[in-house]
């Protein structure tokens, strides 16, 4: 049986539909602030702290209020997981969420995105 040449679709790039680069914002913004490029503050996620040490505080109060929700859920029944939602603020929505956080903070700053003849890559500064 032979493929229809209607439906089979070609593997090359369609130059309609290629991608354009956009600049990165954090260098459009200083050059339009008058702000240099060393100067500013580093672009962090979402889910990224200030610091470190904030950064596990968080993670320690989030763990140990779901942690106490559990516990307490055997000794007092249900009021006890009224720690859930307390936890849950603090690791700013899951476990996973804190531990991407956890990553966004530590490598704050240290990496930089540079873009150039329509390639990026990343570097340390």
């Amino acid at each position: 049986m032979t493929p229809d040449p209607t439906t089979t679709r070609t593997m090359t790039p369609d130059p309609t539909t290629t991608r354009t680069m956009t600049p990165d914002p954090t260098t459009t913004s200083a050059a339009s602030s008058g702000v240099p490029a060393g100067a500013r503050a580093p672009r962090r996620g979402g889910f990224a702290s200030a610091t470190v040490p904030r950064h596990l505080a968080r993670g320690a109060i989030g763990f140990g209020a779901l942690v106490g929700a559990l516990v307490l859920f055997r000794a007092v029944g249900p009021v006890g997981l009224l720690l859930a939602p307390i936890g849950l603020v603090a690791l700013r929505g899951c476990p996973m969420c804190w531990a991407v956080g956890l990553v966004e903070t530590v490598s704050a700053g240290r990496l930089r995105r540079s873009c150039a003849e329509g390639s990026c890559a990343l570097r340390r500064t």
